[in-house]
């Protein structure tokens, strides 16, 4: 009797990891947070069995294909508006929060070497600053040697919430560029000398690794993933910082996400003697109502996991969710997610 148990027991146990196996959670969007949720997928099937299938093709397209029910979650670093989640029937939530930075292809010159403002940054996507050794990036590098070498502009050419982030950035920092440029997933990029399109952030990384001369913005973990030459930048204090893990949570700290509709906290130009000035938060978009119960509750344990496990988001340069704002998540999915009327958290 006991050898039957045993193998009922052990029948059991495979059939329960069986299923677990057989179980995948299919999200797309956002390229920012593709390395984080790469190392929670790792990391989660190994612990639960569950897979993650995440397509990184933009902000845009992760919205487009939520909105098409193609996929389980949709994200966007680009939060939609509290009108526009009604709309559509969508719920939104912020899953981890990361920096954008500069990054560039410039002989001789080493990762947090090269001081950037936000009006140079503006000025030099304008078109109006050209060459390395103009006198505006001059000013605030003395003590570097910059060649007389054409910049080459690099962006994103898809739609992205990385360039929503970025462009609203240098709106707050330039009024030129708020009247000429604007911000946006997509916006028309003025005619720099040369101008060059990558989609991704993995793209825009790439363009930069493989052009003399280049600037691009990325997500930091990608500068990081590609050993990329990042820049120092100016923050809203005046002082120059370097891209840190320190320098994000100093940035992020200053968030009120209390009073944010749809939880649409901006964090770019937060104030502080240590802040970094180009600091997001990426959302995750679901619908409120919910054809299939179980699927729903795997990509909220799985996002669950993910805000219990923020270590691994601190390795690759990314904030966590601070608790509190964790638990506001939580009771929001007790209470709008539901399926056949009936909660799914």
């Amino acid at each position: 009797m006991k050898k039957i148990a045993l193998f009922a027991v052990a029948s059991l146990s495979m059939l329960s990891v069986s299923a677990f196996a057989d179980t995948t959670i299919n999200g797309a969007g956002a390229s920012f947070p593709y390395p984080v949720y790469m190392k929670w997928a790792k990391a989660y099937q190994g612990e639960t069995g569950v897979k993650l299938n995440y397509q990184s093709i933009g902000s845009g397209g992760g919205i487009k294909q939520i909105t098409a029910k193609t996929v389980d979650f949709g994200a966007s670093d680009a939060p939609l508006s509290e009108e526009k989640l009604d709309q559509i029937g969508l719920v939104q939530f912020p899953a981890v929060m990361g920096s954008i930075v500069p990054v560039v292809n410039v002989k001789g010159i080493a990762a947090g070497q090269l001081n950037i403002s936000g009006k140079l940054l503006a000025d030099i996507y304008l078109g109006k600053v050209k060459y390395w050794d103009d006198a505006e990036v001059k000013a605030d590098n003395s003590s570097v040697s910059l060649p007389h070498q054409p910049i080459v502009v690099v962006h994103r050419s898809d739609a992205s919430g990385t360039s929503f982030n970025y462009t609203g950035y240098l709106s707050k920092v330039s009024s030129d560029w708020q009247s000429q440029v604007g911000q946006g997933k997509e916006v028309v990029w003025p005619k720099a000398a040369t101008n060059l399109g990558g989609k991704g952030n993995a793209g825009v990384a790439n363009l930069v690794k493989r052009t003399p001369g280049a600037i691009g913005y990325v997500e930091y973990a990608y500068a990081e993933q590609n050993k990329l030459t990042y820049t120092a930048m100016k923050n809203s204090a005046g002082h120059f910082v370097q891209p840190t893990l320190s320098s994000f949570q100093a940035a992020a700290a200053n968030a009120d996400w209390t009073h944010a509709p749809g939880f649409a906290v901006d964090l770019n130009n937060q104030p502080g003697d240590q802040s970094w000035p180009m600091t997001a938060a990426t959302f995750i978009l679901m619908y409120k109502d919910q054809a299939n119960a179980d699927t729903a509750k795997e990509v909220l344990k799985f996002f669950e996991w993910g805000y219990e496990h923020g270590e691994l988001a601190s390795q690759l340069g990314y904030v966590p969710m601070p608790k509190s704002v964790v638990s506001m998540v939580n009771d929001m999915w007790e209470k709008d997610i539901k399926s056949n009327g009936k909660t799914v958290y």
